[in-house]
């Protein structure tokens, strides 16, 4: 028996749909936000990104369920949209009223950090057109029923936006399982986000209701920590081999609290320095727990967005029917890929994810 029961693909016009917010990313490349004189721009979103990951990476049909205010900078981004080749799958246009009192397009400032230096990043993001999204707006029968998903991805940073973008989540949750759609969650736990609206146990107590019609759930230590609200007493902040002891507990709590969850996966991530961090990843069904590739030493070009692709990567291997073993190093490969390269989405293809996966170097290819 599969872990997960997958619709057809030959049924479904998507392989996945993302719920979330895009924003756009001002990157100063080697500089600080503070003191540089230009920016290079980008698109970016934890749920998004995931999106983007399986299609430019992998080749999978992806779709976006998003909002934008309609003006330069929302075209802009819907630009960028299209070149990462996402469909739109549902696109609000709100109107824009000079100013942005009403409603704007996020921007998210990020510095990369190195050695002793910390990566950074600045959002602002209040008022957003996404974060004004509220259950009734999406035509989910359209979406699964009509055109169909195999899979549908949101995340814990769409639903801290607004006051009601959890709950349009959960309908959109309750729609996908109605018409046999695998629901996966990333708690992507953002203090930011949560700091106005009740911190820490607003957040677990929004992600324990969303948990529930969960099938796939994803995170770090954070994230189910302060994002869930499970005890982390134990985790040692040096050491892999310790770390990956505590998750097997810890997965296996949420695992027993949760027994309709098929599978839980967490990126485990040590930063020596900015530009150096060991990378693995670790994940558990009802059956077993399973420890991934581990890379020691990884150098670190721009970290932001590698737990989105560590996501991707594992969601392609489970949508590809592959044994968990392979799907979390699918996984974790393409996590490791993406920090390599500028920006929050990656810029990986399958056939280098495919090499490290099968222990390939670094040395030139010619």
């Amino acid at each position: 028996m599969s872990l997960l029961e997958l619709k057809p693909t030959e049924e479904c016009r998507y392989d996945l749909v993302a719920l979330g917010e895009v924003m756009l990313r001002l990157d100063p490349g080697d500089g600080r936000i503070a003191t540089t004189r230009s920016f290079a721009a980008s698109e970016g979103g934890g749920e998004y990104n995931v999106a983007r990951g399986l299609k430019r990476c992998f080749g999978l049909r992806t779709g976006i369920v998003t909002a934008l205010a309609d003006n330069p900078v929302g075209r802009l981004i819907e630009d960028l949209i299209y070149q990462g080749g996402v469909t739109r799958t549902h696109l609000d246009w709100l109107p824009y009223d000079g100013v942005g009192r009403g409603v704007r397009n996020g921007l998210n400032f990020t510095e990369r950090g190195f050695g002793v230096r910390a990566a950074l990043g600045c959002s602002d993001r209040g008022h957003s057109a996404a974060s004004a999204m509220r259950p009734g707006d999406v035509d989910w029968e359209r979406i699964f029923g009509e055109e169909g998903a195999r899979w549908f991805h949101c995340g814990g940073v769409f639903c801290a936006l607004g006051p009601g973008t959890a709950e349009l989540a959960r309908e959109a949750m309750e729609a996908a399982h109605r018409h046999g759609t695998v629901v996966s969650y990333d708690l992507n736990f953002r203090p930011s986000l949560w700091k106005a609206s009740g911190g820490t146990e607003a957040a677990a107590a929004v992600n324990r209701g969303l948990v529930e019609h969960v099938n796939v759930l994803l995170g770090n230590e954070e994230d189910f920590s302060a994002g869930l609200g499970y005890s982390l007493e134990g985790l040692d902040e040096h050491l892999l081999e310790l770390e990956t002891a505590v998750y097997e507990r810890l997965l296996g709590e949420v695992m027993a609290d949760n027994p309709h969850l098929a599978l839980t996966a967490a990126t485990l991530r040590q930063a020596r320095s900015a530009s150096v961090n060991d990378w693995s990843g670790v994940c558990r069904t009802q059956a077993a727990f399973h420890i991934g590739p581990s890379y020691p030493g990884l150098e670190i070009f721009d970290r932001v967005g590698g737990g989105d692709s560590f996501a991707s990567g594992l969601i392609y291997g489970l949508l590809q029917g592959f044994e968990v073993e392979r799907a979390l190093a699918y996984g974790i490969a393409h996590g490791a890929l993406a920090m390599t390269t500028p920006g929050d989405t990656s810029m990986a293809t399958l056939a280098e994810v495919e090499r490290l996966v099968a222990g390939g170097s670094a040395r030139v290819i010619r």
